[in-house]
């Protein structure tokens, strides 16, 4: 059982291709507010993993080839702007259109990987990548980046801090590499005492976090697992817990400056219909579990919320959309296994960007 749990969770990102009528990607469509658009990308035959835009035109993503995409016009073209083969891209986050961070998985999960590197930085908006230096200690790989500028005093002043997280990862050992000072320093957080796998992070201030994680390294024994810090990972403390085999918590989504956030629970269990997410309404110290649907196929990945009461999900069976806080749910026209979910500002109101198995977007209004 374990063996075919572990193989369940590498299918996507290594599947066969796609058939005839999927594998050719749509055009992409004009711009009409809520109304989701499918981006034209070089083909890949498994799911995207991440995407990080610094404004509604400049993003990049990358794929478990070992492959950086970057555009310059809001997902309508994209360049290749670096290939690493043996490299697995399953993070991305970028402070500003030079300087970013790739997450790399790291070796011993998917076969054809062999970078040991867990994370490397670009100064150059991705064409170029430098190690992130950690010392002797560090982690196996990378599943999640989370970049928060902050504001702190120095000489009198106000200045900006950014601090960015890099946490993982699927399948263990778990870890989290830390910078406060935008990524010249780095420590590491050895996070094996607390959970088997990480799958995201997030935090709200320089001390105040969230790891989404599993309880053990094998899928049949994990239940969903969500940590909260409040010493800037010194110590945690478990705020929920599934209580169910065959569960990991895998993505997460808070829409900036809100109390309110939601995290999908992906279960492995092949006779489970029931799909839930779970909501907090107190930045994480306390949550409640949401009905989405019964459906054995739609096993739950990413999730963006734009406020406290519109959001998506991404499934193994296409998207699902709530516009009342996860009272009620229907079906999204949102592509297979859409892993990440990126809201930014527009001139109007919100894009959202989502990737698994196609580059979406959709502008939803003030």
């Amino acid at each position: 059982m374990k063996t075919r749990i572990a193989a369940a969770l590498a299918a996507l990102a290594f599947a066969a291709p796609l058939a005839a009528e999927e594998a050719a990607p749509a055009p992409a469509a004009a711009s009409v507010a809520g109304e989701w658009r499918t981006f034209t990308t070089e083909a890949y035959r498994g799911k995207r993993d991440s995407v990080s835009f610094v404004d509604e035109n400049h993003g990049w993503y990358g794929t478990g080839a070992g492959d950086l995409f970057a555009t310059r016009d809001g997902g309508a073209t994209w360049e290749k702007v670096a290939s690493r083969p043996g490299t697995f891209v399953r993070a991305v986050g970028f402070v500003d259109r030079l300087n970013g961070f790739i997450g790399n998985i790291g070796t011993d999960y998917y076969p054809g990987v062999t970078d040991t590197t867990p994370l490397y930085r670009t100064r150059d908006g991705g064409r170029t990548w430098e190690a992130v230096e950690t010392g002797e200690a560090t982690i196996k790989g990378v599943c999640a980046i989370d970049i928060l500028t902050v504001k702190r005093i120095y000489q009198g002043q106000l200045v900006p801090r950014t601090v960015i997280h890099a946490a993982g990862r699927v399948g263990g050992p778990t870890g989290i590499l830390r910078s406060v000072d935008g990524g010249e320093t780095w420590s590491v957080i050895d996070m094996s005492a607390h959970a088997g796998m990480i799958l995201d992070v997030k935090f709200f201030d320089e001390m105040t976090g969230l790891v989404f994680a599993a309880t053990n390294a094998d899928p049949a024994q994990a239940e969903g697992l969500v940590l909260r810090t409040e010493d800037g990972g010194k110590s945690w403390r478990e705020v929920y817990r599934s209580g169910r085999k065959f569960e990991l918590i895998w993505k997460a989504s808070f829409p900036e400056g809100g109390e309110t956030g939601y995290a999908t629970v992906q279960s492995y269990d092949p006779e489970r219909a029931t799909q839930l997410v779970i909501r907090s309404d107190d930045k994480g110290k306390t949550w409640r579990e949401i009905e989405i649907a019964q459906d054995k196929t739609a096993r739950q990945f990413g999730i963006g919320f734009v406020s406290k009461d519109v959001g998506f999900v991404g499934t193994a069976a296409g998207g699902f959309a709530t516009r009342d806080g996860g009272q009620t749910w229907e079906r999204a026209p949102i592509a297979r296994a859409a892993n990440k979910f990126q809201a930014v500002p527009t001139a109007t109101g919100q894009r959202l960007y989502a990737i698994g198995t196609e580059v979406q977007a959709i502008d939803l209004p003030r």
